[in-house]
């Protein structure tokens, strides 16, 4: 085998050619980017919080008005960093119930107000109690908008950038991260201790998420909602607009054909609209009753269980005790302004994550590199700390410790945070997509807070290191269930991927043949009554009595 070949088999090849296979219209569409910023830009919200809740109890100004004993113990700080991930885990859930009935765009706009109100009462609380409201309120914002942002991403991206589009939104995330951190880190420096030390810190993000919210008016509504809730000629001129083809291009037609064909499957199953009483019970039935449903609930689940579990959050969360930890931190400013670095590293390795590792190497591949390096870092920094504990560490070996903090925010960066995000959203079929993201969405956020809050306990009772250890023990596992459960879903419909599930758990994880069920009568591209027709359920008589046509 000549290498000209081997080269030809390799996941960078096989991506370059389903690039160049798409109508550069589509890939450089100013629509269909411009639409996917401002949705992954719905994670702005979440990790803004979490960079200013790691570090905000730091500053002087906080302390003073809330009472805050120290901003690097973990113990101290844990019910000011856990409680919004309630409120994440109700708005989560309670998005399911607003997101097919009003669409993407205006979900979005919604979510966004809740979100504001709460950083509202935050900045304008006179106490504790007001503050820990103000966390539960913008929880509720924070968790609706994490379910609709990568939705409507999945739903508006073309199969070939799909993985890279969908990755934007953790691009973003540690984007705010880093922001939110370098912010904190100014105003330590240049704010004299006051309240407009952490209300500075809430206001800038309300600014940028208005002018967003106020650009989401210019772009389109998803094409799959607007077919799903028997707007045709809409969702027909919005698939246009983000793809850039001519209506009566045979790409932009089968891709038109493949969406309403997979709707009609599903409303046949369940014999109603998403949008009425009865079809939302039976959107909730068909979750739980058909077994493909029930594989991708378990395994999305799994997914967002996982970076829990392995740490990776809890670095970010207690980013300033583990400094503290591993014996690099010295005083609030300089644990600050590591902060800050931290916040910087995980938003370039999400580039690096988005751009040349996702949809190049796969999602598998994505996630056995990252989970790998963290593992490694994992059992350092319990070595390290171990025998730090005992007095045995040289300087060099703090170093090594402090270094392995950011090596893990690499590995976590390329696997467990990125892939859940993408994964999720775009294994569900269409009627089940929303409840589906409503469901993992809430369940990541319970069991967010589960660990926020655990996870000073976890570490004190075993000494520290223990709780590396654990760390990495699950990330063992996870390179298990990866290897073994978790498809590879790169370059793929939704409606292929749709057929992997149709397969028993413990064969998802290998590789992807084809849908033999495709036959060339099935392959035909539908004329344009067609296609309304099987989008809106009607017949063509019917259809043609509704516009008038005699």
């Amino acid at each position: 085998m000549g290498l000209k070949s081997i080269i030809a088999r390799t996941s960078l090849a096989k991506y370059s050619e389903a690039l160049r296979s798409a109508p550069r219209e589509v890939i450089w569409s100013p629509v269909l980017l411009g639409a996917a910023f401002i949705y992954a830009a719905a994670a702005i919200p979440l990790t803004w919080d979490q960079g200013a809740g790691s570090a905000v109890p730091s500053l002087a100004g906080f302390q003073q008005h809330f009472g805050i004993s120290s901003g690097s113990n973990a113990g101290a700080i844990k019910n000011f960093v856990s409680l919004v991930y309630i409120g994440d885990a109700v708005g989560a859930a309670l998005s399911f119930l607003i997101n097919d009935q009003v669409g993407r765009r205006c979900a979005y706009r919604i979510y966004l107000a809740i979100w504001a109100l709460g950083y509202i009462v935050l900045i304008t609380s006179p106490n504790v109690a007001g503050l820990y409201a103000s966390r539960v309120i913008s929880g509720l914002g924070i968790g609706a908008l994490s379910v609709v942002g990568p939705l409507a991403i999945i739903e508006i991206a073309p199969p070939q950038i799909r993985g890279v589009l969908g990755a934007w939104y953790t691009v973003c995330q540690l984007l705010a991260l880093m922001t939110s951190t370098f912010c904190i880190y100014g105003v330590q420096l240049h704010i004299d201790t006051s309240r407009l030390q952490y209300q500075v810190v809430y206001i800038v993000p309300m600014v940028f998420m208005a002018l967003l919210a106020l650009a989401s008016f210019f772009i389109p509504e998803s094409p799959r909602w607007l077919l799903m809730v028997d707007r045709y000629d809409e969702g027909r001129n919005a698939l246009v607009k983000f793809r850039r083809l001519p209506e009566a291009d045979p790409r932009l037609q089968a891709e038109l054909e493949e969406i309403v064909r997979s709707l009609r499957a599903e409303t046949e199953l369940s014999g109603s609209g998403a949008r009425s009483l009865h079809g939302v019970k039976m959107v909730v039935k068909e979750m739980f009753t058909v077994k493909a449903n029930l594989r991708r609930l378990q395994q999305v689940l799994i997914l967002y269980m996982l970076p829990q579990l392995s740490g990776g959050n809890s670095f970010t969360n207690y980013f300033i005790p583990i400094v503290k930890i591993v014996g690099a931190w010295h005083n609030a400013t300089h644990g600050i302004f590591l902060n800050a670095l931290y916040g910087t590293a995980k938003f370039g390795f999400s580039l690096i994550a988005s751009f040349l590792l996702i949809d190049v190497i796969g999602r598998r591949g994505s996630l056995f590199l990252g989970v790998t390096i963290q593992l490694i870092a994992n059992i350092y920094l319990a070595v390290y700390t171990k025998v730090n504990e005992d007095g045995g560490a040289s300087k060099g070996a703090s170093d090594g410790a402090l270094a392995f903090v950011f090596i893990q925010a690499f590995g976590y960066t390329t696997g467990l945070l990125t892939l859940p995000y993408v994964l999720g959203s775009e294994i569900w079929p269409n009627r089940v997509r929303s409840l589906g993201a409503a469901l993992s969405q809430t369940f990541h956020w319970l069991f967010h807070f589960s660990m926020t809050y655990a996870v000073p306990s976890l570490l004190a009772r075993t000494h520290n290191w223990g709780g590396f250890i654990f760390f990495a023990v699950w990330c063992v596992i996870a390179l298990l269930y990866v290897y073994l459960m978790v498809p590879e879903v790169a370059n793929l419909t939704m409606e292929e991927i749709d057929h992997i599930y149709q397969n028993p758990h413990f064969m998802l994880g290998r590789r992807y043949k084809g849908n033999p069920k495709t036959t060339s009568e099935e392959s035909q591209v539908l004329d344009g009554l067609e296609l309304e027709c099987i989008a809106s359920n009607m017949t063509a008589g019917d259809l043609k009595d509704k516009r008038g046509v005699r």
